[in-house]
């Protein structure tokens, strides 16, 4: 189903939205408010899109797409990270084709007119005496790393609240050391959703013990939102009682594990907190052991919890004692998203010796497709005529409230700038 709007009536949707209640159904359905969140969320904001083990050596690099812009993200002989569109300043020709790969120098398979690693064209055959080669670089991306989480703007203005992102979450992120981590599997998997709809997914846990059996093996089921009630006070309790003490005991190993959560309000909205695993858990794995034998970092104990960082519009991370995962939401259509999921792991770890890779996968994998089927009924539902916009939890949904909040109110800053 598609449903095209005109800007006034984008305005007007965004005007009379009602805060605590779900998005109109033309949000998660129409082309022409996909191409506006295409235009005013994902080329004005900061997406996040890889992790640095992908470009670890000089000469490394990834191509990203985000709507219908090719991006080149690679790492220089100065080893600092650089993005590109990934296309020729010529004729306009895709630079590289591939999803990444390894290069001395950037060359145009079509002419060759040939790029260094700063994005400078160095050589341009038949273009005459005349021809100033400092004029015709490559377009530079704004390109950020996290503590080894990469980052991109595709707007000439990139949001500067980025810097305070950093500052408050790299000494919660760079214990973990993921610029020296390997990447041991990627998966992408394709929901037949609204991106939108994958974010709301999951910013909750309202569906989780129905839903997520493999996850929620080691996810504590009252931390992410709760109704209390005398038959779950005893429990919530508990479970307040060991967040308490825990923290206590990460905090004092160097550990910051307080949560943050400024989601709305802000261009670049994030969350973070770190949590107690279940059972005693030591990692998010079926049977809540480490799935790498081999620590991160200089990490010595395996029971540190699950450190959570989420971040508007697309992304979502948990690391652990000895693996980090990192989800990719990217929008392909109206109603296709992309989510690509990466598992990293000490870049001395060896395959088949400290870790195996199906257990390392084995939840999120079952997860991510548990939730896909969720986000696909869900898309089914808004595009018959029954669905109006539903009450959100106050209990259980809060974040995904945030969430909405965040991209009502970007896209009505952005629309009307």
């Amino acid at each position: 189903m598609s449903i095209d709007l005109n800007q006034k009536l984008l305005n007007e949707m965004l005007a009379r939205r009602r805060t605590g209640y779900t998005l109109e159904a033309p949000f998660y359905l129409s082309d022409a408010i996909f191409q506006a969140d295409m235009k005013h969320i994902f080329g004005k904001h900061w997406i996040f899109v890889a992790v640095e083990p992908q470009v670890a050596e000089a000469g490394d690099y990834i191509t990203v797409e985000l709507g219908h812009e090719s991006i080149l993200i690679v790492r220089d002989d100065d080893m600092q990270l650089k993005a590109f569109f990934n296309v020729c300043r010529h004729r306009g020709s895709r630079l590289c084709p591939d999803k990444q790969g390894i290069v001395g120098n950037i060359v145009c398979p079509y002419h060759q007119w040939t790029y260094d690693l700063s994005g400078q064209l160095v050589h341009a055959k038949h273009m005459g005496d005349d021809f100033d080669t400092r004029e015709h670089s490559l377009k530079p991306v704004h390109v950020r790393s996290m503590a080894g989480l990469i980052f991109i703007c595709l707007a000439a203005d990139a949001p500067a609240d980025f810097d305070e992102v950093a500052a408050r979450m790299t000494p919660y992120l760079a214990p973990h050391d993921l610029p020296h981590c390997k990447v041991a599997v990627q998966t992408e998997t394709i929901e037949n959703g609204n991106w939108k709809l994958t974010m709301e997914n999951n910013r909750e846990c309202y569906h989780c013990m129905t839903n997520h059996p493999e996850l929620t093996i080691s996810m504590f089921e009252y931390g992410f939102g709760y109704q209390p009630d005398p038959a779950n006070r005893e429990g919530i309790d508990r479970f307040a009682g060991i967040v308490a003490e825990n923290c206590e005991r990460w905090e004092a190993m160097g550990l910051p594990s307080a949560e943050i959560s400024v989601l709305d309000g802000r261009a670049t909205g994030f969350r973070t907190q770190r949590l107690p695993l279940d059972r005693s858990g030591e990692s998010q794995t079926l049977d809540t052991k480490v799935a790498c034998r081999k620590l991160l970092a200089n990490l010595k104990e395996p029971a540190l919890g699950g450190l959570s960082f989420w971040t508007q519009p697309n992304s979502w991370h948990h690391f652990m004692s000895d693996h980090i995962i990192t989800f990719s939401a990217i929008p392909l259509s109206a109603d296709r998203t992309l989510v690509r999921t990466t598992w990293c792991v000490h870049k001395d770890a060896v395959e088949g010796v400290d870790y195996d890779v199906e257990n390392l996968k084995a939840v999120w994998d079952a997860t991510n497709h548990q939730d896909r089927r969720l986000v696909e009924e869900t898309q089914i539902g808004i595009a018959t005529g029954a669905y109006e916009p539903g009450p959100y939890s106050p209990f259980t949904e809060e974040l995904v409230e945030k969430f909405t909040n965040w991209y009502v109110e970007r896209m009505r800053l952005c629309t009307a700038a």
